[in-house]
């Protein structure tokens, strides 16, 4: 016998779940297929509030992502964060954050537009 919810297995004799008060199956369902995705680094950062801000953007739009060491920013000399985004979603994201000005990052999504910017100002 299963619990539907929390997937614990109970001896025969039992119909509820003591954790969920659920009604206790026989069996569960087949887990759906796991799918890969494929991943693409856009960004790094080393700021919590760009990750904040990033996360609520792409949560809006149901983007596939996830944050490389989030947790770690705040470590003295640890690495920046890495926002990793489904390839397909890749040119979207840059779009949807190309006009934020970041504070802390390691790159940026709009790394050719700062590198003929610095050139240019260079040139003078």
């Amino acid at each position: 016998m299963f619990c539907p919810q929390c997937k614990t297995e109970y001896r025969d004799g039992f119909s509820t779940c003591s954790d969920c008060g659920e009604s206790l199956v026989a069996s569960l369902p087949e887990d759906p297929d796991t799918q890969f995705v494929d991943y693409e680094e856009i960004m790094r950062t080393y700021n919590p509030a760009d990750i904040a801000i990033i996360k609520s953007i792409l949560d809006a739009e149901n983007i596939t992502y996830y944050f490389q060491g989030e947790h770690l920013v705040l470590r003295p000399m640890g690495d920046a964060a890495k926002l990793m985004v489904a390839k397909q979603d890749a040119e979207n994201v840059r779009e949807l954050i190309s006009d934020l000005n970041f504070s802390y990052t390691e790159t940026s999504a709009r790394t050719e537009e700062n590198n003929e910017k610095n050139n240019g100002e260079n040139d003078e």
